[in-house]
């Protein structure tokens, strides 16, 4: 028999994994389909999706906007939960040639075919008003804010999102923390950007925060690193911004 000390600790120790709420049945089946590629799958213990996507809210019927889909780790999975009823628009920079055509590729093999592929100027957004459901970013945040890339007025981006967006739409931010106090060039070097700067900027393009998802926070990662050196172990913050509906 434990102590009754060590077996409160143990007890306290499984429970957030025991007490975790199961994902929607619908997220669940497009996590599991077996037509999704190997390498998506090899992933999926780095980059939790199944906890994104229910953390996001996704749901069947749902019109998506998707920013930088890099071949469709995520489309592949929100074409399956979103339906023939739903529709993904995924926005791919016209710079990044190769995530152009790996876009291209997995388009070839979506069954229903409810994505469309937008191939714009990097950070350019042509979407029509009141008309999303969600806006989803994932670990590309930081991206827009490499003057490299291109230049991209985040404020004006943001209010282009929220224009986008239903009255209770969601915009979905997933990216690798950073230090308080890093500057432009340490974002171009490190691809992390700090939580605490997402949510002020997106806050003022007049966005409620309504919740944190933790499941990819990771103590081990000291935020000094670029994400390139740490094969996926990054620690990173998911935030779930609302539009509103007054």
């Amino acid at each position: 028999m434990q102590p009754p000390v060590l077996a409160a600790l143990i007890v306290l120790a499984v429970a957030p994994a025991a007490m975790a709420a199961d994902p929607p049945a619908y997220v669940a089946h497009a996590v599991a389909q077996p037509s999704r590629p190997k390498q998506d799958v090899a992933a999926d213990a780095l980059r939790a999706p199944a906890a994104t996507l229910a953390f996001a809210g996704v749901k069947p019927g749902m019109n998506v906007v998707e920013l930088f889909p890099g071949g469709g780790y995520f489309t592949r999975m929100l074409s399956d939960v979103v339906g023939p009823g739903g529709h993904v628009l995924s926005v791919e920079n016209a710079g990044w040639k190769s995530a152009v055509k790996a876009d291209q590729e997995m388009l070839a093999t979506l069954n229903p075919a409810n994505v469309t592929l937008d191939v714009e100027t990097f950070g350019q957004l042509k979407l029509a008003p009141g008309a999303a459901d969600l806006f989803w970013i994932t670990q590309n945040y930081h991206d827009l804010k490499i003057a490299e890339y291109g230049a991209v007025d985040l404020a004006q981006f943001n209010r282009q999102v929220f224009a986008a967006l239903k009255p209770g739409g969601v915009y979905l931010i997933l990216d690798h923390q950073a230090n308080p106090g890093i500057t432009t060039a340490e974002i171009a070097k490190l691809h992390r950007v700090e939580k605490a700067t997402v949510i002020a900027e997106v806050t003022a393009a007049g966005f409620r925060l309504a919740g944190e998802g933790k499941f990819l926070a990771r103590a081990g990662d000291d935020h000094t690193k670029p994400i390139f050196d740490l094969k996926g172990q990054t620690d990173q913050y998911a935030l779930k911004f609302v539009k509103p509906k007054g």
